[in-house]
């Protein structure tokens, strides 16, 4: 009886898998596009979604076509980050919109299920009060350091590069990068919202140029799950939640969506989108 069981649960993940694969680097690409596509022209129905999918807007689930951003955007800019995870049929990106003539960060994750989008969560950031940081003007073309594709040799198993990027919430946990050693690249930096907030350049606080060594706060609470995984690019793409001590007061919390280059066996850049949420908030994906 167990064999049996341990053999159609074999099974079934086989064929998850294969479905995931049947939609490759290109086909996700394209469903981004068509997402965004139908965003901007106010048309959900338009979207090759399943009759099941489910739609979150800052963690609250809603019809797809609700909520801010489907209501007023108006154009998307010239930025675009995409991470393209084959193997889990996920599509993911960062994306800068505009609703009128104002700028809104939008983090995206589509979950491709059989040529149709199973799942959509979206975290979308208006303005400096809800990011803390919104360094937007400085947004304008996706980075080069996350455009390399690394040799082959280079690239850590998806694996490994999990356990690589979760290093960085580790060290968050306990104050301190050093501390658990996150093996930061010389030339490593991290963008949040749009501004260098640490690496060669970072002007924002004394020390802020050693990403490794400068002072974090110590997040106890902090969480994570993984978002997607761009193994092509060595890209592991983490959603976050700070938890007490991320923001003043203890009725909020910080949720980034945080892109993590790995390969070599080193982190060599950081960028996220993130807003403040109220702590008690789901993330409607729990």
């Amino acid at each position: 009886m167990k064999s049996s069981r341990m053999l159609l649960v074999i099974s079934l993940l086989a064929a998850s898998g294969a479905r995931a694969a049947d939609c490759d680097r290109e086909c996700l690409r394209g469903f981004i596009t068509s997402y965004l596509d139908a965003l901007v022209a106010h048309k959900p129905g338009t979207v090759p979604a399943a009759a099941t999918v489910k739609f979150t807007e800052d963690g609250a689930i809603m019809k797809l076509g609700e909520g801010k951003l489907w209501t007023n955007v108006s154009r998307l800019t010239t930025f675009r980050q995409d991470f393209l995870d084959v193997r889990q049929g996920v599509a993911a990106a960062h994306v800068k919109v505009e609703e009128g003539t104002s700028p809104a960060l939008l983090a995206l994750r589509l979950k491709i299920v059989d040529k149709k989008i199973t799942e959509v969560e979206t975290l979308v950031t208006h303005n400096q009060a809800e990011g803390m940081i919104f360094d937007v003007n400085a947004i304008q073309t996706a980075s080069t350091a996350m455009a390399v594709v690394p040799d082959k040799s280079q690239l850590n198993s998806r694996e490994e590069a999990i356990r690589i990027a979760s290093l960085y919430p580790a060290g968050l946990k306990t104050g301190s990068f050093a501390k658990v050693d996150v093996p930061f690249a010389p030339e490593a930096y991290r963008f949040e919202n749009g501004r260098l907030m640490a690496g060669p350049g970072c002007t924002f606080i004394a020390g802020c140029q050693d990403i490794k060594g400068q002072r974090i706060p110590t997040l106890s609470g902090i969480k994570f799950k993984v978002a997607a995984v761009d193994e092509e690019l060595g890209i592991v793409l983490l959603r976050l939640d700070f938890g007490p001590g991320s923001v003043n007061g203890a009725a909020n919390t910080l949720i980034p969506f945080e892109a993590f280059k790995v390969y070599g066996g080193q982190i060599h850049a950081v960028e996220a989108f993130m807003k403040v949420m109220p702590a008690s908030a789901p993330s409607g994906w729990d």
